[in-house]
């Protein structure tokens, strides 16, 4: 039986494309529609998108799903597996940036144990509103303080397409980000000829229309995939323990083992090192306030369930 690779699940399908003996797919071969066989069910897994299997033809040319080798990462929204690198796309106008979004996108990430490359979107129609570019400034040290990769791009201008280009090589990476900030305008200037449908902005609702429907593995021309996800707005805390906030606040880390009490939540506690340097302005105010924020989210979620 062929090794094989989801590339696309739809509508209780599951779209594989062949792979040898290293996992590189088999371009030259067709992909092959499958289902899961009923095993996946009872055990309560389902395949996702992204991962490897082991799958047999049927007599009606399509296939079945008979196993899900292990996954090295597995995200809950969006449902993608062996996922290396996670590159969150906000934009910078229309709609406006999202700080708080955006931190609560990396708390999921870190969770997860993923890099992530933050993709400022749109830079064109910032520089139209504003002539300038103080604040993309501001926000691009803000994260790169932090440690995290940042690139300014616009897919009209080409600006930052290029380089991202080369940081997706040979990665199975996840577009993700609010509805509207350019995901699929992204992945068009990124792959020449794909035509993803894009969708103008509601200027009332300050969000696009979803216009991607399901998730699926799209290739490069440098030999990695993109996940192209169903856009969304909001994130929950469901799979995320109270105790493992902190942890997902990468500048937190360092600094909570030189707290006095273990366990510190970093909110009153007495000689709590994060707090310090919340008042010295070595951790940034907007960080510690969306970090309380989310905190108490988490708390009202676990009082009501």
């Amino acid at each position: 039986m062929p090794d094989g690779l989801i590339i696309k699940a739809l509508s209780g399908y599951y779209y594989v494309s062949e792979v040898d003996s290293e996992g590189v797919p088999r371009p030259e071969e067709p992909v092959v529609q499958c289902r899961a066989r009923g095993i996946f069910k009872k055990r309560g897994v389902s395949p996702l998108v992204g991962d490897q299997v082991v799958y047999s033809l049927t007599e009606n040319g399509e296939g079945m799903v008979d196993e899900i080798k292990p996954r090295a990462t597995e995200l809950i929204r969006p449902p993608v597996a062996n996922v290396q690198l996670a590159v969150l796309l906000f934009s910078l106008r229309e709609p406006d940036m999202n700080l708080q979004l955006l931190d609560k996108f990396l708390v999921h990430i870190e969770h997860a144990g993923l890099e992530a490359v933050i993709c400022l979107t749109k830079q064109d129609l910032l520089e139209e509103h504003q002539g300038g570019n103080d604040s993309t400034a501001a926000v691009k040290e803000l994260y790169e303080e932090i440690g995290y990769e940042v690139i300014v791009t616009s897919s009209r201008t080409g600006k930052g397409t290029e380089w991202l280009r080369e940081r997706l090589a040979g990665e199975i990476s996840v577009f993700a980000g609010q509805s509207g900030v350019g995901k699929s305008s992204m992945l068009n200037a990124l792959r020449p000829g794909l035509s993803l449908e894009t969708s103008e902005i509601s200027m009332r609702l300050g969000r696009g229309r979803h216009t991607t429907r399901h998730v699926e593995l799209i290739p490069l021309e440098s030999g990695g995939y993109v996940a192209d996800t169903p856009g969304f707005s909001q994130l929950d805390f469901l799979e995320l323990g109270v105790e493992e906030l902190s942890s997902c606040f990468r500048e937190f880390v360092p600094l909570a083992a030189g707290c006095k009490f273990r366990g510190c939540t970093h909110t009153h506690e007495p000689f709590c090192k994060v707090l310090e340097a919340v008042d010295k302005g070595t951790v940034a105010a907007s960080r510690y306030n969306h970090y309380k924020q989310f905190l108490e989210e988490m708390k009202d979620k676990k009082r009501r369930n």
